[in-house]
């Protein structure tokens, strides 16, 4: 039940983190391109990649802890839906080139994130 309760408030702040990250993130930049979302996403992919293998690797912690943290914090945190829909939409505008750049930036930044993230904690 603790693991669930974890989840739940990890998925709060996650959430909460990603709000402000977008509001902030769309203020600087605009709106034209969703570079929060992007940026939100590979930074994402890059805590998951560190934390995972930090935790299961190096600090000790519990079973419960990581899993709040990493399903419920960075699940929440994470927006892999909004990203399908703003590709769609995307697509849907004719924005052929920028739906491609954002699909592909998308997943190899994303990806290149996860793998920087592990090495990172093996090598810490």
């Amino acid at each position: 039940m603790w693991t669930y309760f974890g989840v739940a408030v990890g998925g709060a702040i996650g959430c909460c983190a990603r709000y402000g990250m977008t509001q902030l993130v769309q203020l600087v930049y605009g709106r034209q391109f969703p570079l929060a979302t992007l940026i939100i996403n590979v930074a994402g992919c890059f805590l998951m990649g560190f934390l995972f293998f930090e935790t299961l690797e190096r600090i000790t912690i519990s079973p419960a802890l990581r899993t709040a943290v990493l399903t419920g914090g960075l699940g929440g945190f994470t927006t892999f839906s909004t990203f399908a829909m703003e590709s769609l939409l995307l697509l849907e505008d004719g924005k052929r080139l920028a739906a491609f750049l954002y699909l592909a930036l998308s997943v190899i930044l994303g990806l290149t994130a996860a793998l920087l993230g592990a090495y990172a904690a093996r090598k810490l």
